[in-house]
């Protein structure tokens, strides 16, 4: 018997909470451990639990959610860019795919889902910031024609890491 898995994105609602949670602990896990020292990345995670999403989504945050067959497997949030000395309109602030769903074309996927949202919103360009030394971040930006338009640094604790601002232009695919 074959079958096929269905793949969605939508509006997160609350009671997607606990599972944007797990993906959060684990993508965060995957994608900083050794960059972020091991202290604040725990505190940054352990802040994110079911409630924190869960007030955030009733607030009316924009949040993304991806499935696959159901189970939800990555979110992106997006909104107005936050750094007023760029001219981009809007922000993806997160996408986050769990580490075992990651490179079959999800994060595209869920990436061009929030750039279609933001455009709808008014927001015609867009930044996201990535970590410099997370490379898998910043070849998939890359990849999905972004432009190093800034750099900024970033304190985790006693460590200052650099970050890349990707931009794009009006064209949303």
């Amino acid at each position: 018997m074959s079958g096929t898995l269905s793949i969605d994105v939508r509006r997160a609602v609350a009671k997607d909470a606990k599972a944007i949670t797990q993906v959060h602990d684990t993508a965060w896990k995957n994608a900083y451990a050794g960059l972020i020292p091991a202290k604040e990345l725990n505190q940054m995670i352990a802040r994110r639990g079911p409630a924190w999403w869960q007030r955030a989504i009733k607030r009316g945050a924009a949040v993304l959610v991806i499935e696959v067959g159901g189970l939800v497997v990555g979110y992106a949030s997006y909104g107005p860019n936050r750094v007023r000395d760029l001219a981009q309109k809007g922000e993806v602030y997160e996408i986050y795919i769990t580490p075992e769903y990651q490179g079959v074309g999800l994060g595209t996927q869920l990436f061009l889902a929030a750039r279609r949202e933001l455009l709808r919103g008014g927001f015609p360009s867009l930044v996201v910031w990535a970590l410099a030394d997370n490379e898998g971040a910043c070849r998939f930006y890359e990849n999905a024609g972004g432009r190093r338009a800034a750099r900024a640094l970033e304190r985790f604790g006693s460590k200052t890491l650099p970050k890349v601002a990707f931009v794009w232009a009006r064209k949303a695919a």
